[in-house]
C-alpha cells in the first residue's frame, strides 16, 4: 500500500484530531467515554462534518447475518473514530479496528484516547 497510506484522508484526520483536542481541552480528563464521544460529534458537526453515531452493520458469514457491528463514529463516510478512556492502546484495540474496517469496507480508523491531559491517537489502516 506504500507511503500514500500515511496520508490517507490527511486533512480529515487532522480536523478530527484537532476537534478531539478541543473537546479534551474544554472537558479535561476524567469523564466517561460517552461524554467525549458525544462532545466530539458536536465539535465535528460544528466544523461542517457529517457524523454517523452508532451506525449498525451486518456481519455476514456464508450469506448469513451472524452479528451486528456498531462503530462509535464514522466521519464523512470515510473514517471510523473510536474514542477511548484507557491506559494505553493494545493489540486488541488495533485488531478490533481492522475488523471494523473490513466489515464497513472503509480503509482508515482513528483510535483516540481521552484518558490523559495530553490527547493520544493512533491511525489504523487496512
Amino acid at each position: 500500500m506504500g507511503t500514500d497510506d500515511e496520508y490517507l484522508h490527511r486533512e480529515l484526520t487532522e480536523d478530527i484530531i484537532g476537534s478531539a483536542m478541543t473537546v479534551l481541552n474544554k472537558l479535561k480528563p476524567g469523564l466517561k467515554e460517552k461524554a467525549y464521544e458525544n462532545s466530539l460529534v458536536i465539535e465535528l458537526r460544528k466544523r461542517g462534518h457529517t457524523v454517523e453515531q452508532q451506525r449498525s452493520f451486518d456481519v455476514i458469514y456464508d450469506g448469513f447475518v451472524v452479528d451486528q457491528l456498531v462503530p462509535d463514529l464514522i466521519v464523512d463516510g470515510k473514517v471510523i473514530v473510536d474514542p477511548k478512556c484507557i491506559t494505553e492502546f493494545t493489540d486488541t484495540h488495533y485488531a478490533q479496528m481492522i475488523g471494523y474496517l473490513t466489515i464497513t469496507s472503509l480503509r482508515l480508523a482513528l483510535l483516540i484516547n481521552f484518558k490523559e491531559s495530553k490527547l493520544r491517537w493512533k491511525r489504523v489502516i487496512r
